[in-house]
């Protein structure tokens, strides 16, 4: 099962690592992780999907040990929340003359738009969910070989718009109960 890990962070240098180091020394597969700044400089905003073993607690329990991390403001569990979440792709297309026409419809279809043209190649970029992005990769296999790069999902709680503070507290299954940091 996979867990969708919203946090937010101090912006100082070794945050990602602790949280990083949290989930690797506990065994944790790290699908995909995106960091960014938020409007307030001196935080940022982690998104991070996470491999668990479905028939154990150990989201709960991985949510805990996060918490407990000096430079992590909050942590808001989106898993089974309703949460908007997206990924982007640059896709780098090889692609004949006669099947370009082709291409750009499916593109279209996907609503992808072209980045970069070149004789032999298209370059699109398509944002979405995940099953969106493998689908249109999938497709793109027919008309020639394809390269691809991709962020991890970045995901938002759902919500009013204003104090994130509040949307944080409204999806977390584990709150924070008057926690002291511990350093790692």
């Amino acid at each position: 099962m996979q867990q969708l890990i919203s946090l937010r962070v101090d912006n100082t240098p070794g945050a990602l690592m602790r949280v990083a180091g949290v989930l690797t020394s506990r065994g944790y597969n790290i699908d995909s992780l995106t960091v960014a700044r938020t409007l307030d400089p001196t935080l940022s905003n982690m998104t991070i999907v996470v491999s668990v073993d479905s028939d154990s607690h150990d989201d709960e329990l991985l949510i805990k040990q996060i918490m407990r991390l000096v430079n992590v403001v909050e942590v808001v569990d989106l898993t089974d929340s309703q949460a908007v979440t997206r990924e982007l792709a640059l896709i780098k297309v090889t692609v004949s003359p006669d099947m370009r026409p082709a291409l750009l419809k499916e593109a279209d279809i996907f609503r992808a738009r072209v980045v970069d043209a070149a004789p032999t190649s298209y370059t699109l970029e398509v944002t979405g969910a995940g099953e969106k992005l493998d689908a249109l990769i999938g497709l793109l296999h027919n008309y020639g070989d394809v390269e691809m790069i991709r962020s991890g999902a970045m995901a938002m709680a759902r919500g009013p718009q204003g104090d994130h503070r509040h949307t944080f507290a409204e999806a977390s299954r584990v709150r924070d109960r008057g926690r002291e940091p511990v350093k790692t």
